[in-house]
């Protein structure tokens, strides 16, 4: 097999969704425990949300056509007969030129087809003066309006966030069959490597940075994370461990070694752990052309290139468009905003490139200033908001340009 034919992006990321499977372990979660799983199963609604006809805004429920006509220089005219208490059935019925008074929320009573705001009326010692003329339905939520009976609510492949749980207690549903979450295991390579807490650095050594990033943004994206520590440039040892971590973990992430140098053998390890094997080495990317995208026994290995800066940002592109298909999140949604450039970026064509930038605001108008530097500058990320992606085909980007930017 021939290593370091490089894939561009686009390639990438459909080998990625072609080469790997999402788990199908199902597990049952409280509802209060299941935020950042994903559905296992549909959920449908059992009940009408709401199951009774209710404000929207504190006013006085009122027959619509009771009011038409009514302005401020010519009101209308209504008997108020009492209010609605919240938690409680409205004790009578609304008849011609009457209204209640309703709270927020509140249940309208039988008659009302319309509630009109408080600051539209005046209370006249029990006579209502009415200064704006309502429709049928306005201020009222129907029933069933935000949810209905047997409606599909959430589909399988949902990632849960805060939202989507108060969904579900709205039905009353306290527990839900999800997926396992799955655990990624990380291990760092190279002689240069040594443990963050090494408080004096003999010459070329570097602190394993690398580990804490990736294992921060495998927590951040709601998944777990089991760090194999550090191995050498031996590579023995290094595909014994390799083996030990895939062997507890759903997904192993190797950081350096992944380039063409006479000691980089990550490559021909991650090859030799399993089928099918590698079916990604290189990618016509910058930074970060060396990546590595492997299958071994139906569990993705990706391989990082050593640099902070590059492993930061390959990891967020192609290490999360991983975990969310081995997640079986059904979509990779880009968190965007949009910016001006404040300087040319130049790009090579053929090539896609990820520029870091520094995001301000000035004259309401946000701008995006590129953080230029080496693939192995760890400053370059600290200063950055987020990144520009400049496709292949261009040849970079023009000052004051409207570009899309990834945000960090």
């Amino acid at each position: 097999m021939k290593f370091f034919q490089v894939k561009s992006v686009e390639e990438t990321f459909k080998l990625i969704r072609e080469q790997i499977h999402p788990l199908t372990e199902k597990i049952e979660k409280p509802l209060f425990e299941a935020l950042h799983f994903v559905l296992a199963d549909d959920v449908y609604t059992n009940e009408n949300v709401p199951d009774f006809r209710r404000s929207t805004v504190d006013g006085y429920a009122v027959k619509a056509k009771d009011t038409f006509g009514s302005s401020e220089n010519m009101p209308g005219f209504l008997t108020l007969i009492g209010e609605v208490r919240m938690g409680e059935a409205a004790s009578k019925a609304i008849q011609s030129t009457e209204a209640m008074y309703v709270p927020t929320g509140a249940m309208i009573p039988e008659g009302s087809d319309a509630v009109v705001m408080i600051e539209h009326c005046e209370n006249m010692s029990g006579l209502l003066n009415v200064y704006r003329q309502s429709a049928p339905g306005e201020n009222i939520i129907s029933i069933g309006e935000d949810m209905k009976k047997d409606d599909l609510l959430l589909a399988k492949g949902t990632k849960l966030r805060s939202q989507e749980l108060g969904a579900l207690a709205s039905q009353g549903i306290t527990k839900v069959s999800v997926f396992r979450k799955p655990v990624i295991g990380y291990l760092s390579s190279g002689d240069e490597i040594v443990p963050i807490e090494t408080q004096t650095l003999a010459p070329g050594e570097i602190r394993d940075m690398n580990w804490i990033t990736i294992g921060a943004l495998v927590s951040e994206w709601g998944f777990t994370f089991q760090y194999g520590g550090i191995v050498k440039d031996n590579r023995d040892e290094f595909e014994r461990k390799a083996r030990e971590l895939l062997e507890i973990s759903d997904c192993l992430v190797v950081s350096g070694g992944s380039s063409v140098g006479t000691k980089d053998f990550s490559v021909d390890v991650i090859q030799s752990l399993g089928e099918p094997g590698v079916f990604v080495h290189g990618v016509s990317i910058k930074p970060g052309k060396p990546t590595i995208l492997s299958v071994a026994k139906e569990k993705p290995i990706i391989g990082l290139p050593g640099h902070p800066a590059s492993a930061a940002i390959i990891f967020r592109l192609f290490g999360k468009a991983v975990l969310e298909q081995l997640q079986g999140i059904r979509s990779h949604e880009k968190q965007l905003t949009f910016a001006k450039a404040t300087k040319n970026i130049p790009s090579a064509t053929g090539r896609t490139d990820y520029v870091r930038v520094r995001l301000f605001e000035e004259n309401n108008q946000w701008f995006a200033e590129p953080i230029f530097g080496k693939s192995g500058l760890i400053s370059t990320l600290v200063q950055s908001d987020g990144m520009i992606e400049i496709a292949a085909p261009s040849e970079g980007i023009q000052k004051g340009e409207l570009v899309p930017i990834r945000l960090f």
